[in-house]
């Protein structure tokens, strides 16, 4: 169970957010109040969804305390999937919250190089390198090659880049 009062706490933070946003923050303060405001709305979306389904749950507990059997049973297969969704909201939560590190944010250098195994290493290399560009791309990161070596029969010997993006050292 996480504690109420930081849940109420990040509410209030993000309230806090919109209304300094909106009053018209200029220059640096509001790329921070913008990029704070980003990353605490998804977190937020989790918390209400959460609320709101531990409101459900006591409702239907209080169904399930009536005299109507077949509300009762109803009550009883709503409370054991509200229980389930409760669960999985609140272990996203536990994982949204946990401090970031400064390294999310920096970009990496890859470099592939091939190994002993001549024409094969270098194709393998190639192989490797292009699973990492379209992994890239999926994560909307930048790969930008600085430097490249290729094979004589294709692939490359070795090849540098640079990836950009939110999140790209942790890959």
């Amino acid at each position: 169970m996480l504690p109420a009062q930081r849940l109420e706490a990040l509410i209030a933070r993000h309230a806090e957010l919109e209304a300094e946003l909106s009053r018209g923050a200029g220059g640096e303060s509001f790329v921070k109040l913008s990029r704070e405001h980003a990353e605490l709305s998804p977190v937020i979306e989790d918390v209400k969804a959460l609320k709101q389904a531990q409101d459900d749950l006591a409702g239907a507990e209080q169904l399930l305390a009536g005299s109507d059997p077949e509300m009762a049973r109803l009550a009883a297969d709503e409370k054991r999937e509200l229980e389930a969704k409760i669960e999985g909201l609140e272990r996203t939560l536990r994982l949204a919250l946990i401090p970031k590190d400064e390294a999310d944010a920096r970009d990496a250098i890859l470099e592939v190089r091939a190994g002993t195994g001549g024409d094969e290493a270098s194709l393998f290399a190639g192989d490797l390198f292009r699973m990492y560009e379209r992994y890239a791309g999926l994560q909307g990161w930048k790969v930008e090659v600085m430097s490249l070596s290729e094979g004589a029969a294709g692939g490359y010997k070795e090849i540098i880049a640079a990836i950009r993006g939110k999140g790209a050292l942790r890959g």
